[in-house]
């Protein structure tokens, strides 16, 4: 029996738009609530978030029966962590901060078994394998994972052509804040300088027959990505929709 479909890394290979949010309250219940809502991915959030590889699981666990694909961010593109999460369960990783080919390469070989990887051959005891159910696991699993890459500087994006010619590499996502933040404006990544960079990135990785994706906090940059063709696109982060409402639910009934 072989390792489940990743319908996720199928829809990117099809040109398939893929809406989804960012989690990062790091909390199994609250993951289980937003697969609820209707996304077609939700990234469980290892960098910024205050998860370990217990929340990472606990959240793949209430995620399992959901139709929302989990994407793992992890907080670097440590081999070892990298093992981790895809042990764990995930089939979807997404890497910050990678800025050139040969970077991109070794984290291909993090996410793929020997003899052309470096993953580690002992996900029997965990949920990659259902815990030793799935006995082809090792021989299906490299061809379903899906290996996203961050973009999120300068040397980003003058690595980015050499990214893309690596094979292996899904789709790369733009981090703006980040990107903005490196180009010297801090943090505003609606500067018209930003958008340009960032409209050239999504044009490019198009064209090289990868992903692009990106993340949007704003209804304006939402809409400004969407048009620019950002395939994965996050439209939200779980925290900032709570606290938003609940802040015009209260400012609604204490100004009645």
């Amino acid at each position: 029996m072989p390792v489940p479909t990743n319908p996720f890394k199928q829809a990117l290979a099809a040109g398939e738009k893929q809406i989804g949010c960012w989690m990062s309250f790091a909390d199994g219940q609250a993951a289980e609530i937003m697969g609820t809502a209707g996304f077609d991915w939700l990234v469980i959030d290892g960098e910024h978030a205050p998860n370990d590889i217990r929340s990472i699981r606990d959240q793949l666990i209430a995620l399992a029966a959901s139709p929302s694909h989990p994407v793992v961010r992890v907080p670097l593109g440590e081999t070892w962590m990298i093992k981790q999460v895809l042990d764990a369960g995930a089939q979807t990783v997404l890497v910050p901060m990678v800025e050139g080919g040969d970077q991109a390469r070794e984290l291909v070989r993090a996410c793929t078994y020997p003899p052309e990887g470096t993953r580690g051959v002992g996900a029997a005891g965990g949920r990659a394998t259902m815990f030793a159910s799935i006995p082809d696991y090792i021989p299906t699993a490299d061809a379903e994972i899906c290996l996203l890459v961050q973009v999120e500087s300068r040397a980003g994006l003058a690595g980015l052509d050499d990214i893309l010619a690596v094979e292996g590499v899904d789709g790369v996502f733009i981090g703006p804040a980040d990107l903005s933040t490196d180009m010297g404006f801090k943090g505003d990544s609606a500067a018209p300088e930003v958008r340009a960079a960032i409209a050239d990135a999504i044009a490019r990785i198009a064209a090289a027959g990868k992903a692009p994706g990106i993340l949007g906090v704003t209804e304006e940059a939402t809409q400004a990505y969407h048009d620019m063709g950002a395939q994965f696109l996050a439209v939200g982060i779980d925290v900032l929709v709570l606290a938003r409402n609940a802040r015009a639910l209260a400012a609604r009934w204490k100004s009645a």
